[in-house]
């Protein structure tokens, strides 16, 4: 008997760490990727409430183990669905960014070699947790937290518990990258994973918009460490309006200067009296890479506890979610792209 044609699909991309799908690419792109803005704000949510720092670098967790199950019941019968992946790194000698696997498949096993892989050439990782971190934001490309927060994302699975995050944002200047989110952001704050959860529930506006529950609980430590930002055009009452620490640009630019520290570890002085030193661990772009405790990823089932995520406590959402304004509620750009209305 003639089988039924099934169209050839190619998805094709990078596999790398992700804050919210753990490690991006495959199914994901699928998904998410093309599935609207409902898809993306609900992906964005689940991850966030699941908790970043159990989702980071790992290929299995409860939002990857959703669309894996939606690729075996509706995709993979349907389609001649094809992943071509690859893994790319920075060569060590010549400073170019170099292709370092190629993985091609029908089925989970190329996603999973890749991540392996990924975790090894990506990930920055580390022996000793972080006491204090010094992240410098770009003055062209970060205009605002919603952006500049990478440097809370990127840093948080090496900082230790106690430490200190600094960052040094030149050009940030607002919270959200519109207006809506900007003043989402305002009004309930980086307050961690309860009181934005049960800020929900009172809340139709954050209802509508999972993008910004899970940009705000994301930008929150949930009191582990403390983050401190030293912005070019926010004052100290709208920075700790939203939870974060304060600290003027220029005093802290000049104790942690970006024209003198290299990544990495730097010693510096604290003061210009006491000859004082301190160790910080300084990262020029959050952007450009992820950075965690080794010990992490030591040991561990990738999802031994997936099936305890789920809240017994039904969280209200809308089926009608809104979009950041030309960034389908998930980042944003300093110029959006135009829109044909």
């Amino acid at each position: 008997q003639q089988q039924p044609h099934k169209s050839l699909i190619l998805s094709i991309g990078q596999v790398v760490p992700h804050e919210v799908m753990g490690m991006a690419n495959f199914n994901k792109n699928l998904f998410v990727g093309v599935g609207g803005v409902e898809a993306i704000n609900l992906s964005h949510f689940i991850g966030a409430v699941y908790g970043m720092e159990k989702m980071m670098g790992k290929s299995s967790n409860p939002l990857r183990s959703i669309l894996n199950y939606a690729s075996e019941k509706y995709l993979e019968k349907e389609l001649d669905l094809w992943y071509i992946l690859t893994v790319m790194g920075t060569n060590k000698e010549s400073g170019d960014v170099e292709m370092k696997g190629f993985y091609i498949g029908n089925d989970i096993e190329c996603y999973t070699l890749a991540c392996e892989l990924s975790l090894q050439i990506n990930f920055t990782l580390l022996d000793r947790p972080l006491q204090k971190v010094v992240v410098y934001l770009d003055e062209h490309e970060f205009h605002s937290t919603w952006l500049g927060n990478k440097a809370i994302y990127r840093t948080r699975m090496a900082i230790a518990d106690g430490g200190e995050l600094i960052v040094l944002a030149p050009g940030v200047s607002q919270f959200g990258e519109d207006a809506e989110i900007d003043k989402l952001i305002r009004e309930y704050g980086y307050a961690g994973t309860p009181k934005v959860l049960e800020a929900m529930k009172g809340s139709p506006e954050l209802e509508k918009n999972l993008s910004a529950v899970a940009h705000l609980i994301h930008g929150s430590s949930e009191g582990r460490f403390s983050v401190t930002y030293c912005p070019g055009h926010l004052t100290k009452n709208e920075i700790e309006g939203v939870g974060f620490k304060y600290c003027d640009l220029k005093d802290m630019t000049r104790r942690y200067d970006p024209t003198h520290l290299t990544d990495g570890w730097n010693r510096v002085n604290m003061d210009d009296e006491s000859g004082a030193t301190e160790d910080i661990f300084y990262i020029s772009n959050p952007a450009l890479g992820l950075w965690a405790l080794r010990s992490r990823f030591e040991g561990t089932d990738n999802c031994n506890d997936c099936k305890d995520a789920a809240e017994t406590d039904p969280i209200p959402t809308f089926s009608v979610q809104h979009a950041a304004d030309g960034s389908g509620g998930v980042g944003g750009w300093v110029h959006p792209p135009s829109v044909d209305k």
